[in-house]
């Protein structure tokens, strides 16, 4: 079966049977970007499985965003997530997040 699941080759997204996928999937390093401010960690990775619910083509990418409180520095809340189908997409809204939420390394 191909079609839900992929791999990420360098910057190519390969559709791959289930026993490729298990395989890469259990090494692969997945994240794309990680930015860690003071407050907000915004994370962008491949994810690997088509998230798409609907018509569309795959949404492969997700870039999240987490917090924590700024007077105990507890555990990391998710604030926002967003789905993409390219990589160069996942990229380019990574950096359009952090800008969003004041986020810099």
């Amino acid at each position: 079966m191909t079609g839900d699941l992929y791999i990420l080759e360098g910057d190519e997204v390969r559709a791959v049977d289930f026993l490729r996928w298990a395989k890469w999937f259990e090494s692969a390093d997945r994240i794309i970007e990680r930015t860690v401010g003071e407050f907000h960690v915004v994370s962008t990775v491949f994810l690997g499985l088509d998230h798409q619910l609907g018509d569309g083509p795959p949404l492969l990418f997700e870039t999240m965003v987490f917090t924590r409180s700024a007077w105990d520095k507890g555990p990391l809340i998710e604030q926002d997530c967003k789905q993409y189908s390219t990589l160069k997409e996942a990229r380019q809204r990574h950096k359009i997040i952090c800008d969003e939420w004041k986020v810099e390394d």
